[in-house]
Parts: structure tokens; sequence; C-alpha cells
């Protein structure tokens, strides 16, 4: 291990393309993992959603690049004909109009400057698409407590945003074992059982980490990878002090349905993003729909103190999922059996990731990713590759950040959008959207 170039915190989809991009780029890298086996962090929990809306220029860039290697994932991997990859289904993705999302104008004029493809589509064309669906509106979302709970508010859904290139993976576990086996390739080593329990230090610059086992690993980089525990990383390294954006783990709840009997959602259905019932959803295996939350105000944050130790049940947040989803589709049927995913976001005081230096040399960080990022992985990667050379090679990122084009879109982004000292993003929604 003595010939390690650089140490890789976390082996979920964005560490792993940040080790498979960085072995291209030359460097020798080892990347460590407490969990057993790559990809089983909060990346197997991810609803592995590509899309292209953002409400930012930036984030919408980098998303209609991200969606390029998904659509192209066996040649950006390279490995084996026979290699069991992930696949990507190009479902498309509508997004409900809202007063919530400004009517959708930011984001169609992003796409529109980006030359990603939309279409507009009316309420009628919705019904067409989605004739389970009803068109009622519920806006502001509310508990299921609350008395007026599922009573319309008298105005009309008038229709949507269709971006038809996106979709999701449908193994996201897999599309991070197929990155770390990429990056095998090239050289790259990984570790899991291994849990850091110590960030090295030496002359004022990082030298490496120390494991729970007491065996110390050399390094002249080291990059925090690690999804929702990324803060205790950070803490380890002494580097929270110069940061206004800072990272936590935050519970989330995903519920799984039966679709609507006589519909083919897995086939015949779409991601939806649908704000006036704080609800998105994409088809699942089985003719199921998988339906998450986009953090109305209504319902409580629930942030964790660590990332270990949270409630793996399923609460009444399942429920009131379920049953918001139900006043989009009122012949949704309800289970008594609960089934879907408890995990952890990994999110930032303004829910866009922190892609950065720090202010301990050599230590560099890709956290706050969690709930909007997945699709990014692989630009991502790629960007980190290039910041960590460029910070390597002396340049000083704070005071001129690095330009990075992104190959397939030909546009210049600047790296410093994503800064740990940035002002908290005004732009965002504060939510799962980014």
């Amino acid at each position: 291990m003595s010939q390690t170039d650089a140490i890789i915190i976390g082996t979920g989809v964005i560490g792993a393309a940040i080790a498979f991009e960085m072995s291209k780029a030359g460097w020798k890298t080892l990347s460590l993992d407490r969990n057993s086996q790559v990809g089983h962090g909060s990346t197997a929990g991810s609803c592995a959603i590509i899309r292209m809306h953002y409400s930012t220029f930036d984030g919408t860039a980098f998303a209609w690049e991200g969606y390029h290697y998904w659509r192209d994932w066996a040649e950006y991997l390279g490995l084996p004909e026979d290699a069991d990859i992930a696949q990507f289904r190009e479902t498309g993705c509508l997004v409900m109009k809202t007063e919530a999302n400004g009517m959708l104008e930011k984001h169609m004029r992003n796409s529109s400057d980006l030359d990603c493809p939309f279409e507009e589509w009316s309420g009628e064309k919705v019904v067409e698409r989605l004739p389970v669906y009803s068109l009622d509106s519920f806006a502001p979302a509310r508990r299921m407590d609350d008395p007026e709970f599922g009573q319309p508010n008298g105005r009309k859904m008038t229709g949507g945003v269709y971006w038809p290139q996106a979709g999701y993976v449908t193994d996201p576990a897999l599309s991070a074992q197929n990155l770390m086996d990429a990056a095998k390739q090239r050289g790259a080593e990984v570790r899991t059982g291994a849990e850091v329990t110590e960030i090295l230090t030496e002359s004022g610059r990082v030298s490496g980490v120390k494991l729970a086992t007491g065996e110390e690993i050399r390094a002249k980089v080291v990059v925090n990878v690690a999804g929702p525990g990324s803060a205790i990383i950070n803490e380890m390294a002494g580097v929270l002090d110069d940061m206004t954006i800072k990272t936590r783990p935050l519970r989330q709840e995903v519920v799984h349905v039966p679709a609507p009997e006589g519909f083919d959602f897995e086939n015949d259905g779409t991601i939806v993003s649908d704000s006036d019932i704080a609800c998105y959803c994409r088809p699942e295996h089985g003719n199921h729909i998988l339906v998450g939350s986009e953090d109305p105000e209504c319902d409580p944050h629930q942030w964790c103190e660590d990332d270990v130790n949270y409630n793996h049940d399923f609460t009444d947040q399942w429920t009131t999922q379920a049953m918001r989803y139900a006043q989009r589709v009122p012949s949704l049927g309800i289970p008594s059996k609960t089934r879907g995913v408890v995990d952890l976001y990994d999110a930032s005081t303004d829910w866009i990731p922190i892609y950065d230096k720090s202010n301990l040399p050599g230590f560099y960080m890709a956290c706050g990713s969690s709930g909007n990022q997945y699709k990014n992985a692989p630009i991502a990667g790629k960007m980190m590759a290039a910041l960590i050379g460029y910070c390597e090679e002396g340049a000083d990122h704070d005071a001129e950040p690095l330009q990075f084009e992104l190959p397939y879109i030909k546009r210049t982004i600047n790296v410093g959008f994503y800064s740990r000292k940035r002002p908290i993003n005004e732009e965002s929604s504060f939510s799962v959207l980014g």
C-alpha cells in the first residue's frame, strides 16, 4: 500500500467514479469503505433518477452533461463484453407546472440555452399519457392529521414539462460496482470492511488515514466521499472552520406501492415530479411505483447525529407519502404492508453539493451529494480528478477557481459554484430537487 498516491473514502457511485477518473488520469488510488460491498451505502438506497431539469443554469448544465455517460454506459466503462452492467431505462420525466416551481420558466430557459430537449404538455396531454391521473390541485402539501388533507383547493393543474431523455438506473449499487471494476482495470485498489477513524497530517498537510484496526495508510491526497458520514470525516480532518456550507445526514423514506389495476406503470408510466402534492415517483420493477417526498414545509426534517444510529423502520411518513400520491392517482391501492426504503441523504446547507478542496492541503471533498447528485456521478468524478490535479500542481482554487469544460456539451463551468465557502445559494429549492 506504500505506493498509493490517493486514498478515496467511500465506494458509493460518486466515490467509485472519482476512483475511475483519477485512475485514468494516472493516479494510484486506494478506495476504502467500512461496508462489506462496494456501493452498499446510501447509493444502494438511491432512487437513481437521471434527470436534466434544475432551477440553476449550472445545475442544468452538469445534469445534461451527466446524462450522456448513462446513455453510453458500457462504452464509458470499457469493461469486458460479458460484464454485468447496470441498465439505464429512458422513461422520460414529467414535471408538473406549479406556482412553487415558477411554472418551470427557469427550467425551460436553462434547457433551451443548453439545447436540452423538452416538451410542454397540456393537462389533457398529461391525462392522455397517464390516464390514472387526476388534475385536481391540492397545494399546499399537508400532513394526514390536517383536517384539510386530501381536499382539492378548487383549482386544476394546467399541465407540465416533459424531458424525454430522463430515466432511471435499475440497480444503483451495481452501477457503483461497475465504476469500481472499471477503476480496477486501470490499477485502482479497493478495500471493504475498512473503517477510517483518523485523518493523519504531517507538516500542515494530509498524510494518510488510520483505520479502526490501528493500521496506518499513507498518501499525499485523501478524498472524502463518505456520503452521510462525510461530516464526521471532515471533523476528523479539522476542516470545518472555513466552510459556510456544511453537510448532515438526513433520514428519508421511499414508498413502493403497486400500480393501479389496469395500468402498466412499469412500461407506460414515467418519472413525475409534482410539487403540488410534494411527491415524485418513478416506475419500479414488478409494476410498482416508487414514491419519494419533495420535502414540503409541513414535513419535519429528520436530521441524524451520525450515519449509523438512526431509525431504520417506516413511520407515519410512509403513509403520508402514499396518501399524498393517492390524491393524484385516486385509484391507487394503499397496501397494508409497508414496502420501500429507509435510508440517509448526505444533505448540504443549500442542497447543492460540495466539490472542493479544503483548508488542509491534500484533503478534498465530494460531499452533500445525496438525493439529487446520483445522476452526476460520472461527470463529478471527472471534474474532481481535474480539480485535484489543478490544486496539486500548485493552483489556488479558492482565489482562481478551476474552469472546467464539460466534454459532451462543450460548456465551461466555474467549479467555484460548488465551493465549501460559497454563500448559500438562494436559487436552490432547499429540497431533494436541488
